[in-house]
């Protein structure tokens, strides 16, 4: 399907945009000849090859673990990579968001963002206590949130990347975290952005990372009010495009129905592509915080385009800023501890 981009334009837009990643400063990639990653802002050094040694077997237990959950259920893919999103937003990827209640904790499950909605932790919860038994209190939950995520993504046609690894688990939760650094469906366009920029992500990572919406499932409660009263007037969203709206309706009424599911991609919801980015270029967004990305903000417009005409460059910007994101504050050394059940601190 061919669209026409304005290629200049376009270009002039991602010089602006990418510029600030190419000068060697700030936020840094992957140093030295060894794949070590320099996590965060709170030091701490990460690397693919953590547990070589300690763990030989532990990428190779997650991927077969997430396979057969995936190979169950199809969704599962999309539920563990948010699982990962929804932790590294809080506190740092910490694995925070797995914890239980307890006497001194109160768990993130229950905030605005999780509640009914966050899925995937029986997976992890299995992947963990296999790891138990061949390497006890080594593996991290937070490493295997993270390599969950990866799994996933190129299990469902997504691209590969190393992860660095030698996160530890936190001490604790963030309910507050939880219910206000994570970016809503309803959010606008500059409390997302600045929603990324407080987890040093710019841009470019914004958008890419939203790609992660060509897979998976919304409930109609995250977007029933671009359907009906999208600005208090009564009326539907204007960017939304009719037939596509018309036929959310007729499974999202104006009342009811709050878990009624519907694909974020109509065309391929469980394949990783780029058609996320052409449906947004049609009106054809499920959330408002998708749709905006393309009428909102000229430079946001521009990568929604680059990404909706090259899929291979999509997928490469989206391995990277996974990345990026992943080495958001990480606990490392001494810093947290290793836990025997994600749900619980030891």
């Amino acid at each position: 399907m061919a669209i026409q981009l304005g290629r200049c334009i376009v270009v002039v837009s991602l010089l602006a945009l990418i510029s600030p990643l190419c000068m060697g400063g700030g936020y840094g990639g992957y140093q030295g000849g060894h794949g070590g990653y320099q996590g965060g802002y709170q030091g701490g050094y990460l690397y693919p090859q953590f547990y070589d040694k300690s763990c030989p077997k532990a990428k190779e237990i997650v991927q077969s673990i997430v396979a057969q959950a995936v190979a169950r259920e199809a969704r599962m893919a999309a539920s563990l990579l948010r699982l990962h999103f929804h932790d590294c937003f809080v506190k740092g990827c910490d694995a925070s968001v797995l914890l239980d209640s307890s006497k001194n904790i109160i768990s993130e499950k229950g905030s605005n963002p999780n509640k009914n909605s966050l899925r995937g932790f029986e997976v992890i919860d299995e992947i963990k206590a296999t790891l138990e038994k061949v390497c006890p209190q080594t593996v991290s939950c937070a490493d295997i949130v993270t390599l969950a995520a990866r799994d996933s993504t190129v299990l469902a046609g997504g691209p590969y990347w190393e992860v660095p690894l030698g996160r530890r688990d936190s001490l604790g939760a963030s309910i507050s975290g939880s219910n206000h650094n994570i970016p809503a469906p309803n959010d606008t366009l500059p409390t997302i952005i600045t929603k990324f920029k407080l987890q040093h992500l710019d841009l470019v990572d914004l958008v890419a990372l939203s790609g992660s919406h060509t897979i998976g499932l919304s409930r109609c409660t995250s977007f029933r009010q671009r359907l009906y009263n999208q600005t208090g007037n009564g009326l539907a969203d204007s960017t939304l495009e009719e037939s596509f709206a018309a036929q959310l309706r007729g499974g999202c009424p104006r009342s009811g129905g709050d878990n009624n599911l519907f694909p974020l991609d109509r065309v391929s919801p469980t394949k990783f592509d780029n058609l996320y980015y052409k449906n947004i270029f049609y009106g054809k967004g499920l959330l408002s915080s998708d749709q905006i990305l393309f009428t909102k903000s000229p430079d946001t417009m521009a990568l929604v385009k680059l990404y909706a005409e090259n899929e291979k460059l999509f997928l490469e910007q989206f391995a990277k800023s996974m990345v990026k994101m992943g080495s958001i504050s990480p606990l490392t050394g001494y810093n947290g501890e290793v836990r025997k059940n994600c749900r619980f601190v030891n």
